[in-house]
């Protein structure tokens, strides 16, 4: 199943499924990420791979809509379901591109978010050197994704769970294709490790990540210089 017909079915109830997905924490870790952005006021995000636009939201809620995002999703669907909420409307810019060939110019953003996006790009070390080029001199990067959980017990359960959830997507949305390539991109994803160090690769410095839930999800987070051209 490709990553745009996988969006495409399951755009209607992304954010219902998010919640099925993750027993409700994507709420909590999307919270935590803001806390990591620390935004201040008239701060410019970029959210890729925004979906619905709730980081966003998250973001602007923070903020007291004092402050503006604009939201680049490459699948139309999902914009088009993220238009429907007219929270923080006026604040909210909604872009239908993908995070390999981003349509901004240079040093536009004070921060580069990714919640749960990374792991469907189809060329991630491309998209990290487009997250540099539109981010700001001294701009952040943050990256939410799901991880490798390093407690076995924790291991064991997470594992177990992951296998049902192809099921309650057959539940709810009728089809469980979708869930099944989800969790396949979850278990492919790099390790912590790995992807700090696929980060180090790239320009960006200060790279480091945060475990959440026993290494359920990382935060990884990284900065371009201030002195970059």
């Amino acid at each position: 199943m490709e990553t745009k017909e996988v969006f495409d079915t399951v755009a209607y109830r992304y954010d219902f499924m998010n919640d099925i997905m993750s027993l409700g924490a994507h709420r909590y870790w999307k919270e935590v990420l803001i806390d990591f952005l620390s935004p201040r006021e008239d701060t410019h995000i970029l959210d890729v791979a925004g979906g619905t636009g709730d980081v966003a939201r998250r973001f602007l809620n923070r903020i007291k809509g004092n402050g503006f995002a604009t939201v680049s999703d490459p699948n139309e669907y999902m914009i088009e379901e993220g238009k429907k909420n007219h929270r923080f409307k006026s604040k909210i810019e909604w872009v239908v591109a993908p995070a390999e060939d981003l349509p901004f110019t240079d040093n536009t953003f004070d921060a580069y978010l990714v919640s749960f996006g990374v792991r469907n790009f189809s060329d991630i070390k491309r998209s990290l050197k487009e997250a540099y080029r539109v981010l700001k001199p001294g701009g952040k990067f943050f990256c939410l994704e799901f991880s490798k959980v390093e407690n076995k017990t924790v291991s064991s359960i997470y594992n177990m769970y992951s296998s049902i959830i192809p099921v309650i997507g057959k539940v709810i949305v009728g089809d469980e294709e979708p869930y099944k390539y989800l969790t396949k991109t979850i278990d492919e994803f790099p390790s912590q490790k790995e992807f700090k160090e696929i980060i180090e690769s790239t320009e960006f410095t200060d790279v480091n990540y945060k475990n959440i839930f026993n290494g359920i999800v990382a935060i990884h987070f990284a900065t371009k210089a201030v002195n970059a051209e």
